[in-house]
């Protein structure tokens, strides 16, 4: 999937979902970066693995948080609502490898949970760092996230 097809059929109408002041160019350059890193689009199943989603959400690990911590639970809630899924991690889990919108919104509710400013744009260190912290990728993969997130700038501001 390319892109800009991903922004139009899970980005942005995730980030309709939520409050406005959610949905930044910083928010999207971090969910795209994100997206790519994980799955590079292509795989909603983890390859050997339990994640699910673009975004690669484990029901045990980021699908728990986001229904949980407190700066992200009601909103969750909200966006299941939305979205037709029980708010609880096993729903939500089975429900995020065939709803892009569902997963997307998920990824930005797991960065709102980080208490730190989103990094800016241009900003790859910054948003590696912030990847690590809220993802924690049991393999990290840093030699490829420079690329990727230029991929994602480009992308949100040509």
């Amino acid at each position: 999937m390319n892109l800009s097809e991903i922004i139009k059929t899970g980005i942005e109408p995730a980030l309709a979902l939520l409050p406005a002041k959610m949905d930044t160019p910083a928010a999207r350059v971090m969910l795209l970066a994100i997206g790519l890193q994980e799955s590079r689009f292509i795989h909603r199943r983890q390859i050997n693995g339990p994640a699910r989603g673009f975004w690669q959400f484990e029901r045990g690990g980021g699908v728990v948080g986001v229904l949980t911590h407190s700066a992200s639970a009601a909103l969750a809630r909200q966006v299941c609502e939305a979205r037709g899924v029980t708010p609880t991690a096993p729903a939500v889990y089975a429900q995020l490898e065939s709803d892009d919108v569902l997963a997307a919104a998920f990824a930005r509710l797991l960065l709102w949970t980080d208490p730190g400013r989103l990094p800016a744009v241009g900003d790859s260190k910054g948003g590696w760092d912030l990847y690590a912290r809220t993802w924690r990728p049991g393999k990290p993969h840093q030699q490829t996230w420079s690329d990727l997130h230029a991929q994602a700038v480009a992308e949100v501001a040509p």
